[in-house]
């Protein structure tokens, strides 16, 4: 028995098996035309798993199938799972959206913007305001990913180790306070 399995009959909160089973076909398409190696879906209404699935390939190279508990990179969906946890907070009291990033992470209090030069000898200028929690939260920050590589700043942060994701060897604490010293 795995551990994505359904829960409730679809019918029983308003969903169609039918339709569901749809997606199953559909998907399996994208692993036919291998557009995809594999994936692995559930569907929830009600807390209720009405429908779950995998099929194809969690590792082509190693002939590995997909399973139901396979671990796999979900990329930018980080994103939305961290803005429903802080929204979680906010609803708890935890948390305003107004508040200061510098609040909870104090490297942050003295941030710089990029104001010309180069990566080697950028001039920086303070901030008007101060960066706040709903600007990570809209992307509006004004922090970047180093694999852009259109703006100076990106390679200030490639330089940094922020390429393809965090430096490695260095703990959350480290990581935040090495984003803080860049623009």
């Amino acid at each position: 028995m795995g551990i994505l399995q359904r829960t409730a009959d679809p019918r029983n909160v308003g969903m169609s098996a039918e339709r569901l089973a749809k997606l199953d076909a559909y998907l399996a398409g994208y692993v036919e035309r291998e557009r995809l190696a594999g994936w692995s879906m559930a569907v929830a209404r009600g807390g209720q798993v009405v429908h779950a699935s995998t099929h194809g390939m969690a590792d082509v190279a190693a002939g590995r199938k997909m399973a139901d508990d396979t671990i796999f990179r979900i990329y930018s969906m980080t994103k939305p799972l961290t803005s429903v946890a802080a929204m979680m907070l906010w609803e708890d009291g935890k948390l305003q959206l107004t508040d200061p990033v510098a609040k909870y992470i104090p490297s942050f209090a003295n941030l710089k913007v990029f104001q010309r030069g180069s990566s080697t000898a950028p001039i920086f200028e303070g901030l008007t305001e101060p960066m706040r929690v709903w600007h990570l939260l809209t992307h509006t920050s004004g922090l970047t990913y180093g694999f852009l590589m259109s703006h100076v700043v990106d390679e200030m942060y490639r330089k940094a180790g922020f390429e393809w994701g965090m430096p490695a060897g260095k703990n959350l604490e480290e990581v935040c306070d090495l984003l803080a010293e860049l623009p």
